[in-house]
């Protein structure tokens, strides 16, 4: 029923992630969960930056294990801007190339912790389109104590990327990100989980009206707030942005909750959403997106 956009696995768990404690979940751990949630397949988005992999993970890892299960996993390659030369001219669509004839259908998560607009970050973008790779991006809000694409309150750093690279699809992801689905009242906001009603849109609802190129990664408790916090509101952004957004949950620990799949088929069930609203969030985006057959 659901393809996700958005997950992390293991094979060997290894060092606890920091401020969790927790490893992440193995292969078999991850279907076990998707067996249960009635999730066929599901994007692996490998570790590559130590801002938030701490250990990296290989990009082989994520191939051979959409090998060894084949129709549950579909392979990401991740590239940190700084790869190769650690320069703003780094040839990083060679890489890119590489693993897309490999098999990868997208790159990310991208959690360098460098300025949205940074030279080198521009350079992988820049890559990205050329290769016509779809890319997730996680929003940090600072340099330094944290992970991810730094940009400010107003996401002015992502419009400017949006502008640039048109023809480059652009994933949304985490706090910074979602947040923004309504105003903020406070700075502080970005970092988690504002409540309450939505009073008037946001800046990712301005900036996705406005770019085409802007889609939705609905994953962790981020995406689930965003369209969870108000019922109403977010009801009518999955119906206005429906062919642009993706279902995903960011699984990294074993027992990583995974509220939008509950929550989705209670908006089906009740008809607050159609069914053909629900299945393109659900899996056809994302069937479209990556060529699945």
């Amino acid at each position: 029923m659901f393809i996700d956009i958005h997950v992390h696995t293991r094979r060997i768990p290894g060092f606890p992630r920091v401020g969790t404690g927790k490893t992440y979940a193995t292969p078999q751990q991850l279907l076990e969960r998707y067996d249960a949630l009635g999730i066929e397949s599901a994007v692996l988005l490998p570790g590559v930056s130590p801002e938030h992999a701490h250990v990296p993970q290989s990009i082989e890892e994520v191939i051979e294990l959409s090998h060894e299960y084949p129709g549950r996993f579909i392979p990401f390659c991740n590239i940190d801007p700084r790869m190769l030369k650690n320069t703003a001219d780094a040839p990083l669509g060679n890489i890119i190339a590489f693993y897309k004839d490999k098999g990868c259908k997208g790159v990310g998560e991208v959690t360098a912790n460098l300025p949205f607009d940074h030279p080198f970050v521009l350079n992988l973008f820049h890559h990205c389109q050329q290769q016509q790779m779809p890319l997730t991006f996680h929003i940090g809000h600072a340099i330094g104590g944290c992970y991810g694409l730094y940009d400010e309150p107003g996401l002015p750093l992502l419009e400017r990327a949006l502008q640039k690279f048109p023809d480059l699809i652009f994933l949304g992801h985490s706090q910074p990100f979602w947040a923004e689905i309504a105003p903020l009242e406070t700075e502080q906001a970005r970092k988690g989980y504002p409540k309450g009603r939505v009073e008037k849109p946001g800046r990712v609802v301005e900036l996705m009206q406005r770019y085409p190129n802007l889609h939705g990664d609905l994953s962790a408790g981020s995406g689930h707030n965003a369209v969870s916090r108000d019922e109403e509101f977010g009801c009518w952004f999955l119906n206005e942005f429906q062919d642009r957004l993706y279902f995903g949950t960011d699984i990294c620990a074993p027992d990583t909750p995974t509220p939008l799949v509950g929550y989705l088929l209670q908006l089906r069930d009740e008809k607050k959403i159609s069914e053909t609203c629900f299945l393109k969030i659900a899996r056809e985006n994302a069937v479209r997106l990556l060529n699945l057959q």
